[in-house]
């Protein structure tokens, strides 16, 4: 099955308020919390979810909540107050009440959060209890799927929120990573052929969400402040500015307010905020350095989506390596090299340099220092794509790097899928440790 620029822009860039795992985690209770009789009251909640989920909704601030963290209260407000209909900004429309009621259901112990620490894969099952009733919802493969709803033990089959099987977004996904891994860097960059005015105007929004997060980022801040100090360092002419470190104060400050929960969406891209941010910002960093029209840049988002989603099919959705930092930074690469005019053995090469630089990175979760590692994709991207424009290049004797770049994601997928478990498990088990033992 072939599919089109059009069907990986659907498929694999939406819009998300919040964390992507926590607002899955919401949107699944809220799923389940609509199928309960009108007026009944929420008594409490049994929620599931597979270890990379536990891991990515551990830290991270939910939007709307002042400061509140934690995919107990994100399935809480979910259910309480979330409109399954609006997908991943499924918190949008909660207010203080909501929040209110949350946490009075959290402290009486009526939320449990229970780790699936063998299963594989992106999984969230939400119970919800309201007197004689009981709703469930499951969320699997993708964060926005979801693919049961069932209440009092039968299922329901004709809901709105569950696409039809022959059309389902999780199985279109499953086709759509199949295909690109078929595909050429040649192929990737022809689909921006196709791009049409509808795709350009998505990709604007897309600009103009993240946009909006890293100005939030600059001006107030918020969590670690990676952003606002890096451009304060510029002012006090500690540091110089340059398309590097533009790239690394867009892309991080945009991060600071997005992991400190701040209530304004991201665009996503291969189902992660912030590899959205990632995937996009730096590229509008570098557009006012070049002598570029505003619609190339349009164009080489749209490449650094398409590359992206071409990596993240190898080396899966969530994993214990850090995807803003190798699938999205790879994105991000190719899209600053396609703009600054690089041909596709340019991309290659700039794509090849970021997985030597950053292949290690390692995911421990979302959270503030998130901004941190984005500021540091976001920069090597730049960098990439201007030594490869220079004729730098790693050589394939190097490592995990192989003689195309098609080879050398298939590596780095083996490494994300096959080398990194125990990693991914010694991760989790530091965290768990964290979380449950004092000192």
């Amino acid at each position: 099955m072939a599919f089109t620029v059009k069907d990986i822009l659907s498929i694999q860039v939406a819009p998300a308020l919040g964390c992507t795992e926590p607002a899955a985690v919401a949107l699944c209770a809220a799923a389940a919390a609509s199928l309960l009789p009108e007026k009944a009251s929420i008594e409490a909640l049994e929620v599931q979810v597979d270890p990379n989920i536990f891991k990515n909704g551990l830290a991270v601030l939910i939007p709307g909540t002042d400061g509140l963290s934690g995919l107990d209260m994100a399935a809480a407000l979910g259910a309480i107050g979330g409109n399954p209909a609006k997908s991943l900004e499924v918190l949008g429309e909660t207010g203080p009440e909501d929040v209110k009621q949350a946490r009075a259901l959290i402290k009486d112990g009526k939320v449990r959060l229970n780790l699936l620490a063998d299963h594989k894969g992106l999984f969230i099952r939400v119970i919800v209890m309201a007197g004689e009733s009981r709703a469930e919802a499951v969320v699997e493969s993708m964060h926005d799927n979801i693919t049961q709803l069932a209440l009092d033990g039968e299922q329901v089959e004709n809901s709105s929120l569950i696409a039809p099987k022959e059309s389902s977004k999780n199985a279109r996904a499953g086709e759509l990573e199949h295909w690109l891994k078929g595909l050429s860097l040649q192929q990737l960059m022809d689909l921006l052929d196709d791009l049409d005015a509808e795709d350009l105007a998505f990709l604007e929004e897309g600009l103009d969400a993240n946009m909006k997060l890293a100005d939030y980022g600059l001006k107030h801040g918020p969590g670690l402040g990676v952003g606002k100090t890096l451009d304060r360092l510029v002012r006090q002419r500690l540091i110089a500015r340059d398309m590097i470190l533009d790239a690394r104060i867009l892309t991080s400050a945009a991060a600071d307010a997005r992991m400190a929960g701040v209530n304004l969406p991201a665009m996503s891209s291969a189902g992660s905020g912030n590899h959205g941010l990632t995937a996009i910002l730096p590229i509008k960093a570098v557009h006012k350095y070049l002598e570029s029209d505003h619609e190339s840049m349009l164009r080489a988002i749209g490449l650094s989506h398409i590359v992206t989603a071409f990596v993240k099919s190898f080396t899966g959705r969530l994993s214990a390596v850090c995807g803003c930092s190798v699938a999205a930074g790879a994105g991000a690469a190719a899209g600053v090299t396609y703009l600054m005019g690089g041909n596709a053995n340019h991309i290659a090469d700039a794509i090849k340099n970021l997985m030597e630089d950053l292949a290690g990175i390692i995911c421990d979760g979302a959270k503030s220092g998130c901004a941190f590692k984005l500021s540091t994709a976001a920069g090597t991207a730049v960098q990439a794509a201007l030594f490869a424009l220079q004729g730098v290049k790693v050589m394939e004797t190097d490592g995990i790097i192989g003689a195309s770049l098609e080879k050398t994601t298939q590596n780095l997928g083996a490494l994300s899928t096959e080398g990194m478990i125990e990693t991914d498990r010694t991760i989790l088990k530091i965290m768990l440790e964290k979380q449950f033992s004092p000192g």
